[in-house]
């Protein structure tokens, strides 16, 4: 209730009018984090129900319109059954159209979300670059962001693409490269990543916090734990693209072995790392297992550090995130991946590394 006047006045309008655009940028950034989460849930869900390969080909502006008559189901589906994974579906189970149209509308829906989440940043980036509001250090990440999302378009069709081709084995069952999955769901996170840290940069007040040394030590293994994070749910995408979910459906043990007879049974032996079903599952309980104790671990540390209770908060919220997120992997495991177990699942890597971007952010060394 102060008396305002003069100069004085018109330097608190300009601040708030300074601050406004900052806030805008934030959320619009927020937003944009948003609509590559929904991507990723939408990409899951696609892909535990078989319908990523119901559309056969790839364009940009046509591919907005579905099918709208039965003679237009009908020739989309006599292009579908021209490819491997029909006649593989229809070896086991008679394919109807009413069957077509579900899975094509599931990924018809999830290229319609990839580009609305371009319109979405495209359109307001030009905008705020109009008007100024973009600065010039965050001109760089801006231009990062928008090779990001068009490289997730080529990405998509790349990886389909690789679902399309005939197999050397006709027994093998159509799927994409678990290869060009990992890539294009590791771009998925990158880019959510980069949206959401620049978010945090517009809407949260920086916060000087005591430059202990206890301090520096959980900067660093914060970014260790981010890593972490983020190489389990990479190595999900190998589990996800082979199918390795379904290989050994117990736990702790994989058939009461620790180890399984079969890790080695690819030539030359290193490829069983990456293309062995029962390794890719291995290799993903013992990462996800290694991340949730190095989460622990980092949690402990950080009790008698002098954090800001934003910070904290963020660290006590990662704990308890981990803990779910792996008990949600059992649970996946040992249910024989539902589709909504198994779609929850992936979402919790995402709100995971959601957390751990945010502990990250709000542990970084200020400028002076």
């Amino acid at each position: 209730l102060c008396d305002i006047s003069g100069s004085d006045a018109a330097v608190v309008v300009l601040r708030k009018d300074v601050k406004k655009p900052a806030e805008i940028v934030g959320i619009w950034m927020v937003g944009c984090a948003g609509m590559c989460f929904g991507a990723v849930v939408l990409g899951g869900v696609t892909r535990l129900t078989e319908s990523g390969l119901s559309m056969v080909d790839w364009r940009l502006l046509k591919d907005m319109k579905p099918p709208g008559s039965e003679e237009e189901w009908q020739q989309e589906f006599d292009k579908y059954k021209q490819f491997p994974e029909y006649k593989y579906m229809e070896s086991k189970k008679e394919m109807t159209l009413s069957d077509f149209k579900f899975i094509y509308y599931m990924e018809w829906g999830h290229r319609m979300w990839g580009r609305t989440t371009g319109i979405v940043f495209l359109l307001p980036a030009l905008y705020f670059l109009r008007k100024g509001w973009i600065s010039q250090s965050a001109k760089p990440r801006l231009a990062l962001c928008a090779g990001l999302l068009g490289l997730q378009g080529f990405l998509g069709w790349y990886m389909v693409k690789s679902g399309l081709e005939d197999k050397p084995n006709p027994s093998d069952v159509p799927r994409v490269s678990h290869y060009r999955l990992a890539t294009h769901l590791g771009a998925a996170f990158a880019l959510y990543t980069l949206f959401l840290w620049q978010g945090f940069n517009h809407l949260l007040t920086p916060i000087k916090m005591a430059d202990a040394q206890s301090l520096k030590k959980l900067r660093g293994m914060a970014h260790g734990v981010k890593t972490a994070v983020f190489l389990t749910a990479l190595s999900g995408a190998f589990v996800a693209g082979l199918d390795a979910g379904l290989t050994y459906n117990s736990y702790p043990k994989m058939a009461d072995k620790w180890i399984p007879d079969d890790m080695w049974v690819i030539s030359p032996k290193w490829r069983n790392i990456f293309e062995n079903p029962t390794f890719v599952q291995f290799n993903h309980r013992h990462l996800a297992e290694s991340t949730v104790l190095l989460i622990a671990g980092f949690w402990w540390l950080a009790r008698k550090a002098p954090l800001h209770p934003r910070a904290r908060l963020a660290v006590n919220l990662l704990l308890g995130m981990a803990f779910g997120q792996a008990s949600l992997g059992v649970l996946t495991l040992l249910t024989y991946v539902p589709t909504s177990i198994a779609a929850t699942h992936q979402s919790g890597s995402l709100v995971l590394l959601s957390l751990a971007v945010w502990m990250t952010h709000e542990l970084r060394r200020l400028p002076k």
